[in-house]
């Protein structure tokens, strides 16, 4: 719970700044071809499908991932993981297994909420090149989003959690040589599980395509 509260402020700023900036593009490459009426449904596919989920996977590695790493990482150094072992207690499952399982079910919540949160940010962007109530924009979306642009865009976030906690509490479970090792494990941290979000958005994203075609 406090990882995904520690978190909500960044996701949500974030997740204003892209619906309100994705409008803003949009509208005028729309409006070129005489379709700007689009503008809501186009907002809110690429949001829901794609980019709320992976941005907000990136954002939630870099304060998650690397706070997990600088953790164990401190716990290794200063043999608190191995006084957990001499005492009998087993460090792997306490420590590891329940980060992993919760940022495995914390990060599909979040990118819910930046979800939301960015349709607002997108709505104040389309009020401010035209004149559009909310009750049209919302419906114009929920008529876009489809289940199969829904779903995938939310399933996938519960691998993108997985891989936050994992790479997280290995960097930091194997942490070595000190302070100086615990710097290394938050950093790799945040690196590794990054590039792995996007490597695995990639196959994701193809899978997702071949399970729902008409997405």
């Amino acid at each position: 719970i406090d990882l995904g509260m520690m978190s909500l402020p960044i996701v949500g700023v974030t997740g204003f700044i892209l619906g309100f900036v994705i409008a803003m593009q949009l509208h005028p490459v729309l409006l070129r071809f005489g379709a700007e009426a689009f503008l809501p449904g186009s907002v809110g596919i690429s949001i829901v499908r794609e980019l709320g989920p992976v941005i907000t996977a990136l954002i939630f590695a870099g304060r998650v991932s690397s706070g997990i790493g600088a953790e164990l990482g401190s716990m290794r150094v200063t043999e608190q993981i191995d006084a957990m072992e001499v005492s009998g207690v087993n460090p792997f499952r306490y420590l590891v297994v329940t980060r992993v399982f919760a940022t495995t079910f914390i990060l599909p919540i979040l990118t819910v909420y930046v979800i939301f949160i960015a349709l607002i940010g997108a709505y104040i962007a389309v009020v401010l090149v035209q004149n559009m109530t909310w009750d049209y924009y919302l419906d114009r979306v929920i008529f876009s989003v489809e289940f199969g642009d829904a779903i995938p865009g939310i399933s996938k976030t519960f691998v993108f959690g997985y891989i936050v906690g994992l790479v997280g509490a290995y960097k930091g479970y194997t942490a070595a040589n000190g302070t100086e090792g615990v710097g290394k494990a938050s950093t790799s941290a945040v690196v590794v599980s990054s590039l792995l979000i996007l490597i695995f958005d990639m196959v994701l994203v193809k899978i997702t395509l071949w399970l729902w075609p008409t997405a």
